[in-house]
C-alpha cells in the first residue's frame, strides 16, 4: 500500500468528525449504500452504555443531529465492531452482542443493516440503510466488546469524538542530544520529536509553554517538568538540519497526550517552517522510583494518602485512599483520565494511560471513600478534587476505580528472556550480565523471585516458580550467570535483588535452571476480619476426641506429653471466611495426582500449609501456634451472578473462584489455636493465609489479619480485628503498642 493511502485509513482523535456529503438519497428500501451525512458538517460522538457491563463493552450509541441513538443488530458483524471500537478509542473488537444484551436503549435507532469490512475509518462510510432509516425495535440494539487496549491520546474514557486527517501525532519521544545522556535511563531531557512517516520530525518551540512541557513529561512517565537550558539547545539546533511537522502547540497542561492539545501543522508550501525558533526541548523531573541520585530520591516525596493495589506492573492498580486511619477504595462513577492522571502524578508517575472502571484491578475490601470524583487535572492530590461521599446504596466494590499510568522507559525487558517454553508466557529464565546471556540457579527460587522476573518481562504475575525445568526444551540452555537470587517481590528487575557476587549453584545443568510461568491475572485472598471477631470462643476439648487432630499436627507440642486419652486441651476457636477478590481463581500449586490422602478425616490435602494461626505477645513473640492444611479448598458461597466451580466431594477439583469464599467453621477440626499452656494476659491474634507464598497472588500485603486479644484464664475477647494493610502506618503503630484492656469493656 502506498504511504499516502496508508495515512487515509488512520483514525485520529479529539476534534470533530467531518464527513463528505454523499449524493445518495435516503430511501425506505433495503438497498444499502454508504451512510449519507448532511450537507453541513456534522459532529459524531460514540459511547458505550447499558448494564451489566465492563468499561470496554456495552450497547453502542451514536450522537447524531443533536440526539443519542442506537444501532440495530441486523447484519451486524465483527467488522462493524472493529470500526466502532476504534472510534471509541480501542485498538480493535473481540466480539459483539445482539438482541439488546446490555439492555434496551431509548430514542432513535440511527443505523440498520450496517455492513463494514472492518478497515473503514468510520461507521459512516460503511453500507447501511442510511441515517434514521430502520425497521427495528430497541429489542435489537447491538453491543460491542472491545479489546482492553487504548489507542494513544484519547481524552475521555467513554464518549469519544474523532476526526479523519492525514496530519496526526501519535508517537512522541524525547531525544537526548548529549552522548552521555543517550546511554542513561530513564531519558529525562531532550528534543521533542513526533513520529512522521518512516522517521521523526521536530516541533517548533515558538510559543512553547511549561504547560506543553508538562504534557510531554506526563507522556514520558514523569510527574513534573523543569526549565531547560535554551541556550544549549539553540547552539545544537544551529548545527542540525530539522524538519518541523508541528508549527505550534497550545496545551492546557491537563491533557494526557500531545495529540489532545490544539496543534498547528506546517503547510507543505510554507517558506519558513519555524521562523526565529528552534526545536522544542523539554526537561522532566522523575519520581522517586526512577531517580538515580539517592539524595534527590529522599527529597522527592510521594503521597501517603493514595496508593495502588493489585496491579501486575509498576504504575497500575486499584486506587485506594486514606481517610482518617483507614484505607478505602474509589467508586468509578464519572472516573476519567483527568482524575486518574492526578493519582498517577501524585504517586510519582506520569499522566494516566488508562482510567479503568468495573474493578478491572480486582475488588477492594472495607469502605469506599469517594464517588463521582471530578478533577480539573492540575490538582496536587485526589483529595483536592471535587467528590461525593458514599452512601450504602451508591456503590459496590464491583465498581472500584483503577489506573494504568505512564511510567518511564527503563529497558529492563532487554536484559531478561524466556527460552524453551511452549508459549511466550513460560520458559527458562535467562538474564544478560554484561554482554553475556545465561541461566539462573534455581536454588532458593521462589514465587517472589518469579514475580520480579514476570514483571521485568512485562508479562504480568508469576503463576508458578519453576525449580526443575526438565519438561521444557533444554537443547539451547546456556551457562549459569546468576545465583543466590533473593527478592522482596517489589523490585523492577532481578538485577535489583540480592544475589551472589560469584556464581555458586549446588545443582547445575539445564534441569535445575530457574523458570517461570507468567499470567496477566492472579488471585488475591483476604480474610473476613469481622467474622473472626464475632465467632471467637474457648472450648475445653477431651483428648479422646483429638486423635485425628494430633495426627495432623494441630495441637501444641506439649500435647504429646499428655496422659492420653484422659484430660483435655484448651482451644481458641473461630471461623475463617477466606475471599478471593483477585482476577484469577486460587488453585493449589500441587496437581491432584500429588495430593495426600488422610484417612483419619477422610479428605485430601492439596497444600501442606494453607494458613498459620498464631497468638503473639505484645512484643511479637509466639506464645501459641496452629496451622491449617488446605484439606478442602472449595467454594462455600459466591456473590450474586458468580457460579461455584470447586467442590471437594468425590475427589473434586479444589480452589476458590473469583468472587467466592471458602468458609472454615469454628466447629471443625484444626480450626483453632491450642492455648492450653498460655497464661492470662494481653496478646495479638494473627492469621496469615498462604504464608509460604506457595500460590501466586496479586497482593500479599493483605494476607495477614491481626486482632487485639484479652485472655483472663477463663474467657477471651477480640477487638480491632483488621487486615494487615487496612490501617494507616500511624494507626498500625498504635495497635502494636497497645497496652491491653484494663477491664472487659471494649469501646
Amino acid at each position: 500500500m502506498e504511504q499516502s493511502q496508508r495515512w487515509q485509513h488512520i483514525v485520529i482523535i479529539f476534534v470533530a468528525v467531518w464527513f463528505p456529503s454523499l449524493l445518495a438519497q435516503t430511501t425506505t428500501s433495503v438497498h444499502l449504500s454508504p451512510t449519507p451525512t448532511p450537507q453541513s458538517p456534522e459532529r459524531l460522538k460514540f459511547r458505550l452504555a447499558g448494564h451489566p457491563r465492563k468499561h470496554n463493552e456495552g450497547r453502542i450509541e451514536v450522537f447524531y443531529k443533536g440526539e443519542w441513538g442506537t444501532i440495530c443488530d441486523d447484519d451486524f458483524s465483527l467488522g462493524n465492531a472493529h470500526v466502532l471500537c476504534r472510534q471509541l478509542g480501542f485498538v480493535s473488537a473481540t466480539g459483539w452482542a445482539h438482541s439488546a444484551k446490555y439492555g434496551k436503549g431509548t430514542g432513535k435507532i440511527w443505523l440498520d443493516n450496517v455492513q463494514c469490512s472492518g478497515s473503514e475509518r468510520s461507521i459512516s462510510v460503511c453500507k447501511s440503510r442510511g441515517w434514521g432509516n430502520s425497521d427495528c425495535t430497541h429489542d435489537e440494539d447491538a453491543g460491542v466488546i472491545c479489546k482492553d487496549e487504548r489507542l494513544p491520546g484519547f481524552v475521555d474514557s467513554n464518549i469519544i469524538e474523532v476526526q479523519v486527517d492525514e496530519r496526526k501525532v501519535e508517537e512522541v519521544r524525547l531525544r537526548p542530544v548529549v552522548a552521555m545522556a543517550s546511554k542513561r535511563v530513564p531519558v529525562t531531557e531532550g528534543v521533542v520529536e513526533v513520529r512522521y512517516k518512516d522517521g521523526w520530525a521536530q516541533v517548533c518551540d515558538n510559543g512553547w509553554t511549561p504547560k506543553n512541557s508538562r504534557v510531554v513529561c506526563g507522556m514520558m512517565g514523569f510527574p513534573h517538568e523543569r526549565k531547560v537550558n535554551k541556550n544549549f539547545y539553540k547552539l545544537y539546533a544551529e548545527r542540525q538540519k530539522n524538519y518541523f511537522l508541528v508549527h505550534s502547540v497550545a496545551c492546557l497542561g491537563t491533557e494526557v497526550h500531545l495529540a489532545a492539545c490544539p496543534l498547528e501543522f506546517n503547510q507543505a508550501n510554507a517558506t519558513e517552517t519555524c521562523p526565529g525558533g528552534m526545536p522544542a526541548a523539554v526537561s522532566c523531573v522523575p519520581g522517586p522510583d526512577y531517580t538515580q541520585n539517592r539524595a534527590m530520591r529522599k527529597k522527592l516525596k510521594t503521597s501517603s494518602t493514595v496508593r495502588l493495589k493489585g496491579g501486575a506492573r509498576p504504575g497500575e492498580g486499584r486506587v485506594e485512599v486514606l481517610k482518617g486511619t483507614e484505607w478505602g477504595t474509589v467508586c468509578d462513577d464519572r472516573w476519567n483520565l483527568q482524575a486518574a492522571s492526578v493519582v498517577c502524578r501524585e504517586l510519582g508517575y506520569g499522566s494516566a494511560k488508562l482510567a479503568l472502571t468495573g474493578a478491572r484491578m480486582g475488588q477492594g475490601i472495607g469502605p469506599i471513600h469517594m464517588n463521582e470524583v471530578q478533577c480539573a487535572g492540575q490538582e496536587r492530590s485526589l483529595w483536592n478534587c471535587r467528590f461525593k461521599n458514599i452512601t450504602a446504596e451508591d456503590c459496590k466494590h464491583t465498581e472500584d476505580a483503577a489506573v494504568r499510568c505512564n511510567v518511564p522507559y527503563m529497558g529492563f525487558e532487554k536484559t531478561v528472556r524466556l527460552v524453551g517454553g511452549r508459549s511466550e508466557y513460560e520458559g527458562r529464565v535467562e538474564v544478560r550480565v554484561g554482554q553475556r546471556w545465561g541461566s539462573v540457579c534455581s536454588e532458593g527460587w521462589t514465587t517472589k523471585e518469579a514475580m520480579v522476573a514476570c514483571r521485568q518481562l512485562g508479562l504480568g504475575f508469576s503463576m508458578h516458580a519453576i525449580t526443575e525445568t526438565w519438561y521444557w526444551d533444554g537443547s539451547n540452555v546456556t551457562d549459569m550467570v546468576m545465583s543466590g537470587v533473593k527478592c522482596t517481590g517489589d523490585e523492577l528487575s532481578l538485577s535489583q535483588c540480592q544475589q551472589h557476587k560469584t556464581v555458586s549453584c549446588p545443582k547445575t545443568g539445564a534441569r535445575f535452571a530457574a523458570g517461570v510461568i507468567c499470567s496477566e491475572t492472579a488471585s488475591d485472598l483476604v480474610l473476613n476480619a469481622p467474622l473472626v471477631q464475632q465467632t471467637v470462643y474457648i472450648e475445653d476439648r477431651p483428648l479422646h476426641m483429638l486423635y485425628c487432630a494430633a495426627e495432623e499436627d494441630c495441637l501444641s507440642s506439649t500435647a504429646a506429653k499428655a496422659n492420653w486419652p484422659y484430660g483435655h486441651r484448651r482451644l481458641l476457636r473461630f471461623s475463617s471466611e477466606i475471599h478471593n477478590i483477585g482476577r484469577a481463581d486460587f488453585r493449589p500449586k500441587a496437581g491432584r495426582h500429588s495430593w495426600v490422602w488422610h484417612a483419619c478425616h477422610g479428605h485430601y490435602h492439596s497444600m501442606d500449609i494453607f494458613t498459620h494461626y498464631d497468638l503473639l505477645s505484645i512484643n511479637g513473640t509466639k506464645v501459641a501456634e496452629g496451622h491449617k492444611a488446605s484439606f478442602c479448598l472449595e467454594d462455600s458461597e459466591c456473590h450474586e451472578g458468580v457460579s461455584k466451580r470447586y467442590e471437594c466431594a468425590n475427589f473434586g477439583e479444589q480452589g476458590i473462584t473469583v468472587g467466592c469464599w471458602d468458609l472454615y467453621r469454628h466447629d471443625i477440626d484444626c480450626q483453632w489455636i491450642d492455648i492450653t499452656d498460655v497464661k492470662p494476659g494481653n496478646y495479638i491474634l494473627q492469621v496469615v493465609i498462604n504464608p509460604n507464598y506457595e500460590v501466586s497472588e496479586s497482593d500479599f500485603t493483605n494476607n495477614a489479619m491481626k486482632c487485639n486479644c484479652k485472655y483472663d484464664g477463663h474467657r477471651i475477647w477480640l477487638h480491632n480485628c483488621h487486615i494487615g494493610d487496612a490501617f494507616s502506618e500511624e494507626a498500625e503503630r498504635k495497635f502494636e503498642k497497645y497496652p491491653g484492656q484494663l477491664n472487659n469493656q471494649i469501646s
